[in-house]
């Protein structure tokens, strides 16, 4: 008997101690990064930010009309997004979930991107859309699927990924988002239209062409298709 009492209280201890070192881990980043101040009256936000007073909340806390209307789809990419996040609903600050609307013109695009805190679940409310993510190196795999309504396709965190109206009519989707903070880096805007500009002679090694198409690259105008 005391045996098994010993032999309980051990696993119990490994229990607890599997678990410590489970959860003893940093929480996910909610920016693309947090300067560690020591002088408080500097600080702005830890990773979130600050929370009001519960008993102050109201129902406009956790409001947001903004994906009634669709999105101004009149750019060079023939999309528009717009975000439901913790910006737009304050009460969303620590709950970890945000959406998004996309609309789409026929034949627009959602160009390559990344959203570098969240995994990303894509519904199709109208219209037919090709989709698609690329694994990370050295597989470099595109994994892609033709959507239509009703259809829900995943795009990983961290993976580049897009999705592109293939129909005639207009398309629209809504992301759903495991972050209150999802960003979002668009791959040719962040290569391209930096500021300050990469060096081209950094991109003319890393894409392997002329110096000239870099600077091409470089002074065109990159459209963001995100309203803020």
């Amino acid at each position: 008997m005391k045996k098994m009492v010993v032999n309980t209280l051990a696993y119990i201890a490994l229990l607890a101690m599997a678990f410590s070192l489970a959860s003893a881990s940093d929480p996910s980043p909610l920016q693309d990064f947090c300067v560690a101040v020591n002088d408080s009256n500097q600080a702005v936000f830890v990773n979130g930010k600050f929370c009001r007073d519960p008993n102050l909340a109201t129902p406009n806390d956790f409001f947001f009309s903004g994906l009634r209307l669709p999105g101004n789809t009149s750019n060079k990419l023939g999309s528009m997004v717009t975000p439901a996040n913790v910006a737009q609903i304050p009460g969303l600050n620590t709950l970890g979930v945000s959406l998004a609307r996309v609309d789409y013109a026929p034949y627009g695009l959602n160009p390559p991107h990344i959203h570098p805190r969240a995994t990303e679940i894509l519904t199709v409310l109208e219209g037919t859309l090709y989709v698609g993510f690329v694994t990370s190196n050295p597989e470099n795999r595109l994994i892609s699927q033709v959507l239509y309504r009703g259809d829900v396709f995943v795009f990983p965190q961290g993976l580049i990924h897009f999705q592109l109206n293939v129909g005639t009519t207009n398309a629209v989707a809504i992301a759903s988002l495991g972050s209150q903070n999802p960003g979002v880096i668009t791959v040719a805007n962040a290569v391209f239209g930096s500021k300050p500009a990469i060096s081209a002679g950094v991109l003319t090694k890393a894409f392997q062409v002329d110096k000239n198409v870099v600077e091409y690259l470089q002074s065109q105008f990159w459209t963001d298709n995100h309203t803020y």
